[in-house]
């Protein structure tokens, strides 16, 4: 079926926001007199969320009252300062208008709340353009479950076999492919050094947000 439209993963797809994760941790740092790590170190861990980054910054046990408070804290940190640093990844703002010239549609599915990622959005300018923004608030389970692919594909009223769904992790393949949608995993984005994408089962892999041109030129070729 012809594609319809083109949904991102937020977090390490669309945008690269781990410079703010990163200025939050080395801030709480700084603020308890700890010297800066380095910031590769918070960098591989952010597909982890909240509570990998606050381990990976602070040595602290993870079932302690401690960290709890360090994660608490850097949750409110982050509310004030998400988007600051954060921006489209190398040439996204091309693919974007490419996808907006070719009448297609785009949007996001993430599982960033949406306390985080409708501001963020706002701030970056994105939210007038992108179609739909689905959130773990808009779902009862999280991907991988293909759960919110589908309330997606639903507010835009489309069959998920148009849609093509791009994400740097193997929750986000395994959310399209449970979804019936076309999948492409990115390697530039939060990757565990240990992980490999080639081996999540995506329709394509690809290196750069551009390589994605000739994905959505033979999607629209294809009947």
């Amino acid at each position: 079926m012809r594609l319809r439209a083109v949904l991102f993963d937020m977090d390490g797809t669309l945008l690269d926001t781990a410079p703010d994760f990163i200025a939050v941790a080395q801030a709480m740092r700084l603020a308890r007199g700890l010297p800066r790590v380095p910031d590769q170190q918070i960098r591989d861990v952010v597909s982890g969320g909240a509570r990998a980054m606050v381990l990976s910054a602070f040595d602290t046990d993870p079932f302690s009252a401690e960290f709890e408070a360090l994660r608490l804290e850097f949750l409110e940190r982050y509310q004030e300062h998400c988007a600051i640093y954060s921006h489209l990844y190398d040439g996204m703002a091309e693919l974007l208008e490419d996808i907006e010239h070719a009448n297609l549609l785009w949007g996001v599915v993430t599982n960033k709340p949406l306390r985080f990622a409708e501001p963020i959005m706002q701030q970056l300018g994105l939210a007038s353009r992108s179609a739909v923004l689905v959130c773990p608030d808009h779902v009862s389970k999280s991907k991988p479950d293909p759960e919110p692919m589908l309330l997606a594909c639903r507010q835009l009223n489309l069959d998920p076999r148009t849609v093509l769904f791009v994400g740097d992790d193997l929750r986000d393949i395994e959310s399209g492919r449970a979804a019936g949608s076309r999948t492409a995993a990115v390697r530039y984005g939060y990757i565990h050094p240990e992980d490999n994408p080639d081996h999540w089962g995506a329709d394509v892999v690809v290196d750069h947000p551009l390589e994605l041109r000739n994905v959505l030129e033979r999607a629209l070729c294809s009947c």
